[in-house]
């Protein structure tokens, strides 16, 4: 069965589904896939790219290894318009991939909390952070990113979310969510693509 069959079964959902049909895949170099989201943290799409191609520079257009990224002075990150937290949040990472000896395989193994735990230990890496790698770099199908501002968005429009604090927003997307089990991952891309190109505003 596909996805858009069971997503189907929400009502409000299935007409988000007509286009597009979103498949997952699973990326190389996790470490330099986390790196890259915490480059990005804050900044606009276009933005990210210019400071993440300024970063794979410092490599010869190559992505480095936990090892040339430590190896890395500090001053050549800052140079490429990173904060003095983002340099450390970065280095921090490669440290603790090297430290715990944490490969793909490993990653890709594991369940998607199992996942989570490991990664948040790393100071600078959330939970969202960890939800966009499950998602976009170990190919999981079952991901729901509840803090997301985008999906927070989407879902308050497409089903007419009344509330009044951030925790009954998030129990009232997390009631709606359960319907998409096990394919939260692609629920979440047709509402990010229909809060881009085709919600009401």
């Amino acid at each position: 069965m596909s996805y858009k069959t069971h997503l189907k079964k929400d009502l409000k959902l299935a007409d988000l589904l007509l286009e597009d049909t979103h498949e997952l895949k699973r990326r190389k170099n996790t470490a330099i896939r986390l790196i890259a989201s915490i480059i990005s943290q804050q900044l606009s799409t276009k933005v990210a790219k210019i400071i993440f191609d300024r970063f794979l520079d410092l490599y010869n257009g190559k992505e480095p290894t936990c090892e040339q990224v430590l190896a890395t002075d500090s001053t050549f990150l800052r140079g490429i318009g990173l904060s003095n937290s983002k340099v450390a949040y970065v280095q921090n990472v490669a440290q603790f991939f090297l430290e715990h000896k944490i490969t793909d395989k490993q990653l890709y193994k594991m369940q998607p909390d199992e996942v989570i735990e490991l990664l948040t230990q790393i100071k600078g890496v959330g939970r969202w952070t960890v939800e966009m790698l499950l998602m976009f770099s170990l190919g999981h199908e079952n991901v729901f990113a509840v803090d997301d501002l985008g999906i927070q968005q989407a879902m308050i429009k497409l089903y007419k979310i009344k509330y009044e604090t951030k925790k009954e927003l998030q129990v009232k997307m997390m009631a709606k969510s359960k319907n998409w089990e096990p394919y939260k991952t692609y629920a979440c891309l047709h509402l990010w693509k229909w809060k881009d190109t085709k919600a009401p505003v």
